[in-house]
């Protein structure tokens, strides 16, 4: 719905939606005319379309132009920016020309001419012009006190009394005081240019651009201050510079988890070939699981980092969250201990979800860990599911949520809140409100990573010594329907018949752990450290391959570019990608080679053995798509 002027009056057009691709207009007249529109308004005033077309002149502003005109362009040009001033030369006297965005009405603009003194520091006598226009203005005295304000600058900075105050009172500056900033303006050092404020409001977060120009009061100088909102554009700034952050953030984290992957890799598969020639009584064997144990505490914190960067392998399924929670409520008892109280609170006909099971349940365990530590005196923390239904774009946070259905799971605790200023900060890797040696700060950011990279959303609310309730959002499915398997013999895998594997690694100590272990698996084992070397050797029509074993990220070409012009001469041979990243970053090229399956690191030396003696075997295709 919109009002729009024209010259037979003001109309409301409407539109209806009346079934699939069909609309009903309303047209009609309307006496709920913009105030700021009126022919009695006491200021000439013109109102503005697109392309600074005039689509309304007020009686006033007829007058002191002369004519009635079409486009503003033709007689004067517009001021840069709403809430800003510029003067005018006209056969009557210079003008000033202030104007400002009409809320709730897309393109339209309201222009107020006053009349004003050829002395560029007189102002005109009436100061009462102050109380009429729409335009938020400040009159200030040389020392910052502010000596007048109209009705929109008390609006918008918060300030409901009369009384005089200091302009430092209320605003305050995001670089330079704003004392130095209005000393300047006073002596008229310089060039003063507009600068964005912040307002010092208890009830929400406001900015405003302040423009600061000198006027005379009689003999005394003072500051005409012409403000204009810019708590959108402010927020839209560091919504910008907040997602800038977690991408770069991100971006480090994945390639710090890419780099110690590697490492991991060769460390574990080094210790798997010395555990092969020991037994438990071995003094050794001790100290080499040990090693093992530690290695996949690393692997597992990785791949928290690689889950905040949502650069980790995930296997969504569709989920039946009753039957999900209700599995996980035993080991979160355990982990909530006997003086917090844990109950579940699911909506009858809940629908599905789709994601990946252990990765939900490290969502849901990391949420009701950080409620329990929220309450060391005890308390309740309560998981609720519900199906909610939102019909147009909703905004919250930084993110769009787009119309749909969806479900809902909220983990709210009784415990003592975040407060106001960390809030925004909690989903940053390494950030925690826990004392040394209580967190990692990868929680949170973790479950961040994952609800993104599956598709949902995440939202945070919490009352300082009241509580905090974290609300997931996933698109909602259709529970999946059960398909009675007939159960198949296990396939029991004996010694390697052999085969041949061209092996294509960068990093040297995971090349060699891997090529030791497929040969004492009885293959034969062909090494390359670079994609070109790989092509270069295959150029020898007399070596025969059975398998590619190939890392995906190399410097020069990448595992799927060289694998592609390599099965152009030989389509027969299966390909093993192996990548410290996630699945997804080779998924499209993957999904475009036949016989190829997904191995991440850190891998095992029976996890590689077991994939390349499947893929040597050549078993049917659709078992190829299962990682071990």
């Amino acid at each position: 719905m919109e009002d729009i002027v024209t010259r037979a009056g003001h109309l409301r057009i409407s539109a209806h939606r009346a079934g699939t691709g069909r609309f009903v207009w309303r047209i009609e007249p309307t006496s709920d005319r913009p105030p700021h529109g009126s022919d009695v308004h006491p200021l000439p005033m013109l109102t503005l379309g697109r392309n600074n077309t005039v689509l309304f002149m007020n009686p006033a502003a007829r007058d002191l132009i002369g004519e009635r005109i079409t486009s503003l362009d033709a007689i004067f040009p517009l001021p840069p920016q709403p809430g800003t001033a510029c003067d005018i030369p006209t056969p009557g006297g210079p003008l000033r020309c202030i104007y400002a965005e009409r809320s709730g009405l897309a393109g339209r603009r309201e222009v107020f001419l006053v009349p004003i003194a050829e002395d560029p520091l007189a102002t005109p006598d009436d100061w009462a012009l102050f109380d009429v226009l729409p335009v938020p203005l400040l009159k200030l005295g040389g020392d910052g006190m502010v000596l007048r304000a109209n009705p929109p600058a008390r609006a918008l900075i918060g300030q409901g009394s009369d009384d005089p105050f200091r302009l430092t009172e209320v605003l305050e500056g995001l670089g330079r005081p704003v004392s130095d900033w209005v000393a300047d303006a006073a002596a008229g050092r310089g060039t003063v240019k507009p600068e964005f404020l912040r307002v010092r409001r208890a009830d929400r977060e406001a900015f405003v651009q302040v423009a600061l120009r000198r006027a005379l009061d009689g003999a005394e100088v003072v500051l005409i201050a012409v403000l204009s909102d810019a708590t959108e554009l402010k927020s839209l700034q560091a919504q910008f510079v907040q997602s800038q952050k977690m991408q770069a953030i991100g971006q480090l984290a994945g390639g710090i988890a890419h780099d110690f992957n590697n490492l991991l890799t060769a460390i574990s598969g080094h210790c798997d070939l010395l555990l092969l020639d020991r037994d438990p009584g071995d003094p050794e064997y001790a100290d080499l699981m040990q090693i093992t144990q530690n290695v996949n505490r690393a692997a597992s914190l990785v791949g928290q980092l690689l889950a905040f960067s949502r650069k980790q392998t995930l296997r969504p399924e569709i989920l039946d969250l009753r039957d999900t929670l209700s599995d996980l409520t035993h080991l979160l008892n355990r982990l909530v201990g006997e003086q917090v109280s844990l109950t579940l609170d699911h909506a009858p006909g809940l629908s599905a979800i789709r994601a990946d099971k252990r990765q939900f349940e490290q969502v849901v365990m990391n949420l009701v860990v950080n409620a329990r530590d929220a309450m060391p005196d005890g308390g309740e923390i309560r998981i609720v599911t519900r199906n909610r239904t939102i019909k147009t774009p909703l905004n919250r946070d930084r993110a769009q949520i787009a119309p749909g259905n969806y479900v809902s799971v909220e983990v709210i605790d009784t415990g003592q809140g975040i407060a106001k200023d960390k809030l925004e900060h909690v989903f940053e890797p390494f950030f925690t409100t826990k004392k040394v040696g209580k967190g990692t700060g990868l929680g949170l950011s973790t479950a961040y990573g994952i609800v993104k990279q599956t598709g949902g959303f995440i939202f945070v609310d919490s009352v300082e010594h009241e509580g905090t309730t974290f609300q997931l959002l996933f698109p909602a499915h259709d529970h999946a329907v059960e398909i009675a398997t007939t159960p198949v013999e296990s396939r029991v895998r004996g010694p390697s018949n052999g085969g041949v594997v061209l092996l294509v690694e960068d990093e040297v100590p995971v090349r060699a752990f891997a090529s030791r272990a497929l040969q004492l698996r009885g293959f034969t084992v062909i090494e390359a450290g670079s994609a070109e070397e790989a092509l270069e050797l295959l150029r020898d029509q007399s070596c025969h391959v059975d398998v590619f074993v190939t890392d995906v990220v190399m410097p020069g070409m990448d595992g799927p570019s060289w694998v592609t012009k390599a099965l152009a001469r030989r389509p027969e041979v299966r390909v093993v990608f192996i990548s410290g990243y996630a699945e997804e970053t080779v998924g499209d090229s993957r999904s475009r080679i036949a016989h190829s399956v997904f191995l991440p690191k850190p891998f095992s030396l029976d996890e590689l053995a077991a994939t390349v003696e499947r893929m040597a075997a050549k078993l049917p295709s659709g078992s190829e798509n299962d990682v071990p």
